[in-house]
């Protein structure tokens, strides 16, 4: 994946970075595995804004992605495309199955045209493949991985991200698995989990450059609150950038009280009993 800078005739052209798609072997997705989801820019039904900082954005149609897979079980697929996917920070695979099916999947970062892939106990491990837990081995990279089994991939679904099989326990039937935030969780030997890393790992590195790119994106710019006059948020008044003005603790948008930098994960959440160890990264 290569990115690309542009001519400075411009200020917002100076540092701006994008893709250059060179990795992309097609312009036009699948029409069957697509739709059009429409967009709201953050108003109810009445037409009053409930979401802040939400536009309407450039119009895209929304990619179906097979995040499940086990239903092509032991049935042999090669990747005909790789494409882009306005919904996501990730590239997608357009796999034709053998049985006649077209389906889109997250694209791993080897991805080819003409590779094989295959889903199911039978399948080797390789990049693409989508295997259970119990068959992949320890020290493997997995991502689009399950939480519960025979449900669809939850977790590891961005750019050039992906988790490790850190351990095994055979007797009570549970891996142990790192996520990149640094957590390791338990989870059943029977979830799915595809084997490599995915792809796109330069989009950390872009560059949005103004904020008119950001406004096709979906994004509307977000104010301060301390910025804003007393009347539209809890911190507004002050002066220029001067501090809140408020002593004793800080307020969200609706006037709540808020606390910046503690902990908001419950104690008591069902899942809690899952995680080995906390997380690393905030």
């Amino acid at each position: 994946m290569a990115l690309k800078k542009y001519k400075p005739y411009t200020p917002s052209r100076r540092y701006m970075i994008w893709y250059d798609f060179s990795d992309l072997t097609k312009k036009r997705p699948e029409k069957s595995l697509t739709k059009s989801l429409g967009r709201t820019g953050g108003r109810n039904n009445s037409g009053k804004a409930v979401t802040r900082s939400q536009a309407w954005g450039a119009k895209r149609l929304y990619r179906l992605i097979d995040f499940k897979g086990y239903d092509k079980a032991n049935i042999p697929a090669k990747v005909a495309s790789v494409e882009y996917d306005p919904y996501r920070t990730s590239r997608i695979a357009l796999l034709n199955f053998a049985d006649g099916e077209k389906r889109y999947v997250l694209a791993w970062k080897t991805v080819k045209v003409g590779d094989s892939v295959l889903c199911g106990d039978t399948a080797p491990i390789a990049h693409g493949n989508r295997k259970q837990l119990k068959d992949i081995p320890e020290w493997v990279n997995v991502f689009n991985l399950e939480v519960t089994p025979l449900s669809s991939g939850k977790l590891i679904k961005t750019a050039w991200s992906y988790a490790s099989i850190v351990g095994k326990d055979n007797l009570l039937k549970i891996v142990f698995i790192k996520l990149p935030s640094g957590e390791v969780r338990k989870f059943n030997e029977n979830c799915y989990a595809t084997i490599g890393e995915i792809g796109n790992d330069q989009h950390q590195h872009v560059v949005i450059g103004k904020a008119g790119r950001q406004r096709r994106l979906g994004k509307k710019p977000h104010v301060l609150g301390k910025n804003m006059n007393p009347v539209d948020h809890p911190h507004g008044w002050w002066e220029w950038h001067s501090s809140i003005g408020l002593k004793k603790w800080q307020k969200s948008f609706a006037g709540k009280r808020v606390t910046p930098g503690i902990k908001t994960r419950k104690n008591r959440k069902t899942s809690t009993r899952f995680i080995i160890s906390k997380r690393t990264k905030n």
